[in-house]
């Protein structure tokens, strides 16, 4: 069996609880095929970068899943099917990534709102070593008509 990442994409109007029965569902559907889905990981509404469909935002769902290619064929074409479903990507890998993957740790780097941290304190800005600016000429103020 193969190992692939999967991705998709469902409307924004539809609640979580609707994409978690999609996921079962298609899990549901991986598994009578003989395949197991390893992780699945919701990142939450997000903003899309183009509209798809009318859509400005989606829900996004990430499975990892080591399945028969029949199997991920059968999903893809059920979501091709779904109103619900705008987009999805399979991928195949060649090892599945443990632990989060890496949207789920750039939220949690997110959340811990440490930035100032990383880039270090901000320097005052009073101590440059500039000259003090000459007086403005206002004899050209008239506009130079």
């Amino acid at each position: 069996m193969a190992l692939y990442e999967h991705v998709y994409l469902a409307r924004q109007d539809v609640t979580a609880q609707q994409v978690e029965a999609l996921t079962e569902q298609f899990k549901g559907i991986i598994t009578q095929r003989g395949g197991t889905v390893s992780k699945i990981e919701y990142w939450g509404v997000k903003s899309l970068a183009y509209r798809i469909k009318k859509n400005r935002k989606a829900h996004f769902t990430l499975m990892n899943i080591d399945a028969p290619s029949d199997a991920v064929a059968e999903v893809e074409r059920l979501q091709g099917l779904s109103e619900d479903v705008l987009r999805f990507l399979t991928l195949r890998v060649e090892a599945l990534e443990e632990g989060p993957s890496a949207m789920t740790r750039k939220r949690e780097d997110s959340d811990r709102d440490d930035r100032g941290d990383r880039r270090g304190p901000r320097p005052d800005r009073g101590d440059r070593d500039r000259p003090p600016r000459r007086p403005r000429d206002d004899s050209n103020a008239g506009g130079g008509f």
